[in-house]
């Protein structure tokens, strides 16, 4: 039954994603991945979705940690986090296919309502983790993707869908870390609160305790949480959101080098130059001249 279910999931994200890279759907929030061959390893700013592949395998590296997940383990992100993704086990014949559900905040906290207490002060978790796939949330998967087949049924029906698949995932281990993105007073949404101010000015200088007012917490404790969650510390953060992005414009042609590190926030070319080389493994310029011969390589969920 498992293995007849697992065969239509693949076979319905490979009716409707029908090219290579991420496809958004008319179901809010659903987002559909297909690649015919393996990737480049991708730098990427992953934000909180579960993804479970229907075909295929990945893996998604956080800090020294590498976690590896296929059509048997489902990939839970808990808040936006810099990683390095890479699609390891697709092919033409049998493509990796994959759906990527973004969290709602809203939805989750609801279904918590009837939940009963949790634990308190309990430190964050990493911000990737895996669990085994069920036979339950495959059927929940299901129903929501057979609604592409009646679109008319998906404002009715999709919500109802999303909720049951929210509900397995709470039934099974992933129960705390789902706690603490819906409860505005835990200390992941603290940190939340800290990514998000980064996030939102990632090209200025920051100070810690700009940091520590807005997470509402100690700068040593915000530093302790923050690594533990994001395996980095802010400032290495705010640098992979940098370069990242400095990434992209040069990709893109809309600047060169120079251009780009000053867009990003470096004051420095020459440090920008050395920064980049650490992360990626090239200087910009060469860095961009390879991506450039594999365009698949940037299939991001």
């Amino acid at each position: 039954m498992m293995a007849e279910s697992q065969s239509e999931f693949a076979s319905l994200i490979d009716r409707y994603a029908k090219a290579d890279g991420v496809h958004a759907t008319p179901i809010p929030r659903v987002f559909l991945v297909r690649s015919a061959r393996p990737t480049l390893p991708l730098h990427t700013l992953y934000e909180p979705a579960v993804c479970i592949i229907a075909q295929g395998r990945k893996q998604a590296i956080l800090g020294d940690a590498v976690y590896v997940y296929d059509r048997d383990k489902y990939l839970v992100i808990s808040v936006d986090v810099p990683v390095v993704g890479q699609i390891i086990d697709a092919s033409e014949a049998a493509p990796y296919l994959c759906l990527r559900l973004d969290l709602d905040v809203a939805t989750l906290g609801t279904l918590l309502l009837d939940a009963g207490p949790a634990p308190s002060g309990l430190a964050p978790a990493p911000a990737l983790s895996l669990s085994s796939v069920t036979p339950e949330l495959i059927g929940a998967v299901l129903r929501l993707l057979r609604l592409l087949d009646t679109p008319g049924d998906i404002p009715v029906l999709a919500p109802l869908a999303e909720r049951e698949i929210l509900f397995r995932l709470l039934r099974g281990d992933q129960t705390a870390k789902l706690r603490e993105i819906a409860l505005g007073d835990s200390k992941l949404r603290q940190i939340n609160r800290a990514i998000g101010l980064i996030k939102e000015n990632y090209r200025e200088t920051f100070r810690i305790e700009d940091l520590s007012d807005v997470a509402r917490m100690s700068a040593s404790a915000l530093h302790s949480h923050f690594k533990s969650v994001t395996a980095m510390s802010p400032l290495q953060f705010q640098k992979q959101l940098r370069l990242q992005e400095a990434r992209r414009l040069m990709l893109q042609g809309l600047c060169d080098a120079a251009t780009a590190s000053h867009s990003v926030g470096y004051t420095s070319p020459s440090q920008f130059s050395r920064e980049y080389r650490r992360l990626f493994g090239l200087p910009p310029q060469r860095d961009i001249a390879r991506l450039k011969t594999f365009p698949d390589g940037f299939i991001a969920a």
